[in-house]
């Protein structure tokens, strides 16, 4: 009689390669990164009691979570304002607003920082603007403060959050919005009742995107707000890579890991609460 296998043994042999590759290369080092963190002689949890009893790595995390809260808020503003009228709109003309939405992707991360150095220098574009203008008397200094850091990442990261929400918002029935308006809502209340609800989803996946970028991200906080507005991606790789100390920087990914797998979290249990579809 001849061997035949069950379709669950089937596709665990199928998804063994790809679950090998990601054990390998993602799950044990990110372990090994962790293990790292909990064999001080002192204790388990010395070096994260460390972390958390000195002011200045406390600030460190801090301004990350601000700043990565601030790019989140903006980005979802203006990416639902552009994704709604990317969506409304008709034809190839919505073709060619997708396009510039993601043409800045084409383009490296640390290129895009640099645009804004060249932007907000003191002998950059927009302070030679305002003085000519007369706005200003003198250039201002711009560059190297939370300010200049938030711009630059809002800049990065509304291109994914367009691209999340327009399809989720290509996919509300015009009907359900004009059977709201006959039945005497009002665009403010049919928004909130009836697109908002809908729009959940891509909310939930666009804020998660801003987010855990903004929260990680290293090259733009290095260029655009240097030792004065360290972060966390720029802390970790002081720590490896000018301190050679190994230790305090698999700290700090390991409390960037958990951040980010907290954000995920409850987001997800935000998005069954507005929308149970998209938990």
């Amino acid at each position: 009689m001849p061997f035949r296998s069950s379709p669950r043994l089937r596709a665990w042999a199928l998804s063994a390669p790809a679950i090998l590759l990601v054990t390998c290369f993602l799950l044990l080092p990110v372990f090994s990164t962790l293990a790292t963190t909990f064999g001080d002689p002192e204790g388990p949890f010395a070096t994260y009691a460390a972390y958390f009893d000195s002011r200045l790595r406390m600030r460190v995390l801090w301004r990350t979570m601000e700043v990565a809260v601030i790019t989140t808020v903006i980005s979802v503003i203006i990416g639902f304002l552009t994704a709604w009228v990317v969506a409304k709109t008709p034809g190839r003309l919505k073709s060619l607003l997708i396009i510039a939405a993601v043409f800045p992707l084409l383009t490296g991360v640390v290129v895009r920082s640099f645009a804004w150095l060249i932007i907000l220098g003191k002998n950059g574009i927009l302070n030679d603007f305002l003085l000519w203008i007369g706005v200003i008397t003198e250039p201002l200094s711009m560059l190297y403060t939370e300010g200049s850091v938030i711009v630059a990442m809002v800049y990065l990261f509304v291109p994914l959050m367009i691209l999340t929400l327009v399809g989720v918002l290509e996919g509300i029935p015009q009907d359900m919005t004009d059977a709201a308006a006959s039945l005497g809502a009002k665009p403010a209340a049919a928004f909130r009742e009836v697109v908002l609800p809908m729009a959940v989803p891509g909310l939930i996946v666009g804020s998660v995107l801003v987010f855990t970028g903004s929260f990680t991200s290293y090259a733009t906080p290095q260029l655009l707000g240097g030792e004065r507005q360290m972060m966390m991606g720029t802390f970790l790789y002081q720590n490896a890579m000018v301190r050679f100390d190994w230790v305090a920087a698999s700290t700090v990914a390991a409390i960037m890991v958990v951040v980010t797998l907290t954000t995920v979290l409850l987001m997800s249990r935000v998005a069954r609460k507005l929308n149970p579809v998209a938990g």
